[in-house]
């Protein structure tokens, strides 16, 4: 695939994706962010990918949206020809596009973190699934000092993650704090040094790659993630039990027990691009409504 922000390498069924601007700390652009969607796309449709990995090249992770634009950054209207994200007061913001993509992702997600993630380069982790930070990283929701609001969908995501108290002060204040500040406000589940972060996640993707059934992983991300915004443990009754019923009788799920049973490695064969259940999507399709 043709990409010039990012890097889309497979290797033992782990896509890596490599934001790849290091020479701006890999700061965000609309070329990056569309090139996300597209290799989250090209991933769901490839069955040898299990689990991917997210990093950033060099020293930073994200620095957050390419300010080389001076104080017109932000200032989206007239600028129309940059796609239909950018018409007026229908704008649809970038960060929001990527999130939504991730989002609606059927592969585990990793965030392997190894440096500064401000702004946007720390919201478009919080659709991830597993945040793995090096001692070295920053994180900052600085949006507050930049006369914006949070993006990406923060809004929904960071109090899911970390509790309204918790992202409320980090995005009230807009400080950059350390990769500790970060794992005790449960930002990150692990901080390890920097040399360790990639042998981590891949250790994570491989244990998830080398164990699970495809189906049951994009069945039950789907799941945990919408059940988030449900009103009553009816709703998560109501999707559980056609899961169930219907994971229950398949190969997989004889798969699964006989493996068990006879003490040896599970063979699964079922596919989330063409073996899905009749039910999924059970959740109404959102439109966006300018």
């Amino acid at each position: 695939m043709d990409f010039q922000d990012i890097r889309y390498e497979i290797a033992e069924r782990i896509l890596t994706l490599t934001l790849h601007r290091p020479e701006r700390l890999n700061a965000f652009t609309d070329r990056m962010a569309h090139e996300l969607i597209a290799a989250v796309d090209a991933a769901d449709a490839d069955d040898t990918v299990r689990a991917i990995v997210v990093t950033g090249a060099g020293r930073g992770f994200c620095a957050g949206a390419d300010l080389g634009g001076g104080g017109g950054t932000f200032n989206y209207e007239g600028q129309e020809q940059r796609g239909d994200e950018h018409r007026g007061d229908e704008h649809r913001d970038t960060g929001g596009l990527v999130a939504l993509r991730l989002f609606a992702c059927r592969k585990p997600l990793i965030a392997a973190i190894n440096g500064p993630a401000v702004g946007v380069g720390a919201t478009m982790t919080l659709p991830m699934d597993v945040r793995l930070a090096a001692s070295t990283a920053r994180f900052g929701f600085v949006f507050a000092r930049r006369g914006i609001v949070p993006e990406a969908c923060s809004s929904w995501f960071l109090p899911r993650v970390v509790g309204i108290s918790q992202a409320l002060e980090w995005t009230y204040s807009g400080r950059v704090f350390a990769a500790d500040e970060a794992l005790a406000g449960r930002l990150v589940s692990r901080v390890v040094e920097p040399e360790a972060l990639l042998p981590t996640a891949y250790a994570l993707a491989t244990e998830i790659a080398a164990n699970t059934s495809a189906v049951s992983i994009a069945l039950t991300r789907a799941m945990m993630w919408r059940m988030l915004g449900a009103s009553h443990p009816m709703d998560a009754h109501e999707v559980d039990s056609p899961g169930v019923f219907w994971t229950g009788r398949n190969a997989d799920a004889s798969e699964g027990v006989a493996a068990f049973l006879e003490k040896r490695p599970a063979r699964f064969t079922l596919s989330p691009t063409t073996d899905m259940p009749p039910f999924y999507p059970w959740w109404p399709e959102r439109k966006f409504r300018g």
